[in-house]
């Protein structure tokens, strides 16, 4: 799936936090977005994933109806649930509970699996979420700083594991790390650049 973004604008009251933003992100490729804390990465996202409308341009795909999974700033899990129930929430009967603990048990300890959510540390927590966006069936993966809370050695055992399960679709990963970027193998885009001017795939239009 590509996605086009044409002189998008969201402003919130006096603040402008989109001002023009161009840029295609081309199929199956990962971009690793980075800016400071409140540049407009959240925000992009979410008009991204029709949660919420910009004020000018437009998002184009070349599928009618794209569907995304995601990965939020908060971890957004049910926490009297367990990890395992978490991920059939979005997996129905598809997939079965032993195949759901088995892709869990990639990330985390076999004894949390069937924990309730709120016993879990932070970075578990984490993993979880992670897993479940990269797992749910979709055309474009969309992870917002999704390695909070988690130590390097974690951090890069994460990443292995997105890049192990991206099958092809497009993934946009905000980060603050430009290691991220090199381990990802991805492309790195600044959100200063998404209002520069020159058309081309890939990079800003």
């Amino acid at each position: 799936m590509t996605l086009t973004l044409e002189n998008l604008q969201k402003s919130y009251g006096p603040l402008t936090v989109l001002n023009r933003c161009s840029f295609s992100f081309a199929d199956g490729r990962i971009y690793c977005l980075m800016a400071p804390s409140g540049s407009g990465k959240t925000t992009l996202f979410r008009i991204l994933m029709g949660l919420e409308q910009a004020d000018g341009g437009a998002v184009r795909s070349d599928l009618p109806s794209p569907r995304f999974s995601a990965v939020f700033q908060e971890d957004r899990l049910c926490e009297t649930f367990s990890p395992v129930e978490n991920l059939r929430l979005v997996l129905g009967k598809s997939v079965s509970r032993e195949d759901i603990r088995r892709e869990l048990s990639l990330l985390l300890p076999e004894e949390s699996l069937s924990r309730p959510v709120s016993t879990l540390s932070g970075g578990m927590k984490r993993r979880t979420a992670v897993c479940r966006a990269m797992i749910a069936p979709s055309d474009a993966v969309i992870l917002d700083e999704p390695f909070t809370g988690l130590d390097d050695e974690t951090r890069r055992q994460v990443i292995a594991y997105i890049k192990s399960r991206q099958r092809g679709r497009l993934l946009i990963v905000s980060t603050h790390q430009e290691e991220d970027v090199a381990l990802l193998d991805g492309e790195l885009v600044r959100m200063e650049a998404l209002t520069a001017a020159a058309p081309r795939s890939g990079s800003p239009l």
